[in-house]
């Protein structure tokens, strides 16, 4: 039911992108903006994150402020994380400017962590906030694919496709380190994109051995040269730990790692990634006219929904498990 009151309300909203940048952010920054601005409201750029919450760190957004930006990576915005607003008081501190600059209602562009600062924003001074999922590790629950994913997803591929043509000349497994601590989203899926022989996922820690699973069916058959995906992991230390436990344990096999890190953020979104955030940013807007609060905008089965924001952030995004398989099956 729209809430026709709450509509009333809202004449200014502030955006702010937090946490680590995501290939379609400013495409999402440009939908909310020229959407707000076309229903009549004014639209604050809140800049460096929460950081710039607290700091006061704002600016007004025109249309032409965001023309020319749908193409480019990273966010217009900047972005920071901010140990500061994970106290009461630097939330106290924000909600201050908030007031003082008129904003009436926060879209909030990240992952997990922001969204949960939102979320406790949001709780404590009563702010309606709607959530963005904006991360390349894709892995917030409710929605099929947050902005930033799929790009990253297609630079993984492109890599290893160049890292295949080392291997395959010099006889060498490669242990190819990509981001997703704690989900294997871009691990497994770029696993089967690239046609390589194993993914080494957190959602797959079984008491089965993943790395000598690997060996059984990969190297000790056919191969002499291979592929492995590996989600990063400060907990086993993830590329590295595997490279030498090969080392050590089968030291017949030539060895590499490649760990391609902060590569994996950059670039111009793709196709999908900014169609994807401009649809997710002209619904935020949507919401906010619905009198929505506290939620997350998504897509499933292509399709926008709303999800809770606690849901979004404190549910674990399950992997298709049919995906293990099928590496499994296509890598003999």
């Amino acid at each position: 039911m729209i809430n026709l009151e709450f509509m009333k309300e809202i004449k200014t909203i502030g955006i702010l992108t937090s946490g680590g940048d995501a290939p379609g952010m400013n495409a999402a920054i440009r939908a909310i903006t020229r959407s707000a601005i076309f229903n009549g409201w004014r639209v604050f750029g809140i800049y460096r994150g929460y950081e710039g919450l607290i700091g006061g760190d704002f600016k007004e957004l025109t249309t032409e402020s965001v023309s020319n930006t749908i193409q480019k990576g990273g966010t217009i915005l900047k972005t920071a994380r901010s140990k500061e607003f994970m106290t009461p008081e630097g939330r106290e501190k924000a909600y201050a400017n908030i007031q003082k600059f008129g904003v009436d209602a926060l879209i909030v562009i990240g992952g997990n962590g922001s969204l949960s600062g939102a979320q406790d924003f949001a709780k404590e001074h009563d702010v309606p906030v709607i959530g963005l999922p904006g991360t390349i590790d894709n892995d917030l629950y409710g929605t099929d694919s947050t902005i930033g994913y799929d790009t990253a997803l297609n630079t993984i591929v492109e890599c290893v496709d160049k890292i295949r043509d080392t291997a395959n000349s010099h006889d060498r497994i490669f242990f190819i380190e990509v981001m997703g601590r704690d989900a294997g989203f871009l691990a497994q899926n770029s696993a089967i994109a690239a046609g390589a022989e194993a993914a080494i996922i957190p959602e797959d820690q079984t008491d089965i051995d993943q790395l000598e699973q690997f060996i059984a069916h990969g190297c000790r058959k056919s191969k002499n040269s291979s592929i492995v995906i590996v989600s990063e992991s400060k907990k086993d230390g993830g590329a590295m730990h595997y490279a030498e436990r090969v080392k050590k344990e089968y030291p017949g096999y030539d060895v590499r790692v490649t760990i391609l890190g902060h590569l994996q953020r950059g670039g111009s979104p793709s196709a999908y990634d900014r169609i994807l955030a401009s649809r997710l940013g002209y619904a935020s807007i949507e919401a906010l006219q619905e009198g929505q609060r506290n939620i997350m905008v998504g897509i499933s089965d292509d399709k926008i929904v709303y999800v809770p924001i606690n849901k979004a952030v404190k549910k674990n995004k399950p992997i298709d498990k049919e995906l293990i398989d099928v590496l499994a099956v296509l890598s003999i």
